[in-house]
């Protein structure tokens, strides 16, 4: 029994590391998809209220909790090997529910889903943190997207040069490049014009 409990542990020992580790590869655990951004989404044909309390987080969490009190119980009580087989799936659902309930009831029902007008890039204001140089010279701007701090190149979109520091509007944004605009000089029947464009 000890060494059946100890099995148990180190199975969901490792899976959970696994599954912490889906950040950086692609793991399908139950029902749910980690991926490299590391957010947990959930599938089309499921919802955030309607998702299956046994899936691959909470049986692994149930394995963790149910071998390392079966473990200690067997070794350190004086319990029969029935009640501490009853203490330790008792202690493996206590676990598995405790996790359940941050995942799905807490953390998942804050998800959603982006869409492409939170990710478009014309109409974002940035500040210029490498200088942009004349005649088609490329640098970088940072911003705010997404609730993420992000830096992406960028050109003058009309050849001027950009010093560092300076707060621009993106134009449009071609092939991983933004075309930048200072923005103090810009009117509003410019912003109006963009504003219409993506509207």
């Amino acid at each position: 029994m000890e060494t059946f409990f100890l099995i148990c542990f180190l199975v969901g020992l490792i899976l959970s590391v696994l599954s912490l580790a889906g950040g950086l590869t692609h793991l399908h655990i139950g029902r749910l998809h980690v991926g490299h951004t590391a957010h947990a989404h959930v599938h089309p044909h499921s919802s955030s209220h309607g998702l299956s309390s046994v899936n691959g987080f909470t049986i692994t969490a149930f394995l963790c909790w149910f071998g390392a009190a079966g473990y200690l119980l067997y070794r350190n009580t004086v319990f029969l090997a029935p009640t501490v087989l009853l203490l330790a799936v008792l202690s493996g659902l206590a676990g598995a529910a405790l996790l359940w309930a941050v995942l799905f009831k807490l953390l998942l029902p804050r998800e959603r889903v982006l869409t492409t007008e939170d990710t478009e890039m014309p109409g974002v204001i940035a500040h210029v943190s490498n200088s942009i140089r004349d005649n088609g010279g490329i640098g970088e701007i940072i911003f705010s997207q997404t609730g993420a701090r992000r830096a992406t190149a960028a050109r003058s979109e009309d050849g001027t040069p950009i010093q560092r520091g300076t707060e621009v509007l993106v134009i449009r944004y071609e092939r991983g490049i933004a075309y930048v605009r200072r923005f103090d000089e810009l009117s509003h029947h410019h912003l109006d014009e963009l504003n219409d464009s993506h509207a």
